[in-house]
């Protein structure tokens, strides 16, 4: 699989992004943007980068820390156990990566993909996990005219209260949507998952809300300490078939 790393110039910087696409059959692709987790840029992020590009897609997995400086990823135990080290890394990283610094970032995203040219359209997927996933249907809703599939898989804080909430933008949002919590997620709780039902049905979308039973809040990630084969698997099966029903016909470019 072919991974290359690229430089992208936001508002706020520079940010280091790595760029997936596949090895076999003749460009151009459909692109697909991947909103990371709350650990960071890791191997198991390029795993799951190469899995989407392996179906046919251009795959961007930008580092959304930038602000924060440089790091190296914490593993699972230390960030689930070392409760000092994870209020840290959350003040120092996570905070830095709010909706609004993460929309101007995404700005940038989608004109950085416009100029590639092995992506084939204008028209990209977004798929995102833990805080990620608010921040992939945060995308649909502030880019309406490209992103056109939005997934979130165990995301966090979807609908809540909050001026920002993703929720609040399904008015806007054009994209088909695909949304997998997790059980007994107190990030995204029944309450939380009903309101984003609403919202979601309210603007009269195409989408799928459901719950993977038995799948803790983190199980997509190889190197997670939740991580379920089974429910990873699925999600992989879910997040193709969302993109080839939006994206292989996607209008090419110019």
């Amino acid at each position: 699989m072919s991974r290359s790393v690229a430089q992208i110039k936001t508002r706020d910087g520079q940010t280091e992004a790595s760029v997936f696409q596949p090895d076999t059959g003749k460009g151009p692709w459909p692109a697909v943007l991947v909103y990371m987790d709350g650990r960071g840029i890791r191997p198991a992020l390029f795993e799951l980068g190469e899995r989407i590009a392996q179906a046919g897609y251009v795959v961007l997995l930008p580092d959304l820390f930038y602000r924060g400086g440089k790091y190296e990823a914490p593993d699972a135990k230390r960030f689930s156990e070392d409760e000092a080290f994870r209020n840290n890394w959350r003040s120092k990283y996570m905070a830095t990566a709010t909706k609004a610094n993460i929309q101007s970032d995404t700005e940038s995203f989608l004109s950085f993909l416009a100029g590639r040219p092995e992506v084939s359209s204008l028209a990209v997927g977004t798929t995102g996990y833990c805080m990620g996933g608010g921040l992939s249907l945060a995308a649909a809703g502030n880019f309406p005219d490209r992103v056109v599939a939005a997934a979130s898989y165990h995301g966090g804080n979807l609908a809540t209260e909050a001026a920002d909430s993703p929720h609040r933008l399904a008015s806007r949002i054009k994209a088909r949507v695909y949304v997998a919590g997790a059980v007994e997620d107190p990030s995204f709780p029944d309450e939380q998952k009903q309101l984003l039902i609403d919202a979601l049905q309210a603007a009269k979308l195409n989408f799928t809300v459901e719950t993977y039973a038995g799948a803790k809040h983190g199980w997509v990630p190889s190197d997670s300490a939740v991580y379920d084969r089974e429910a990873s698997e699925r999600h992989y099966r879910t997040l193709i078939a969302l993109f080839d029903a939006t994206l292989r016909n996607a209008p090419r470019k110019g």
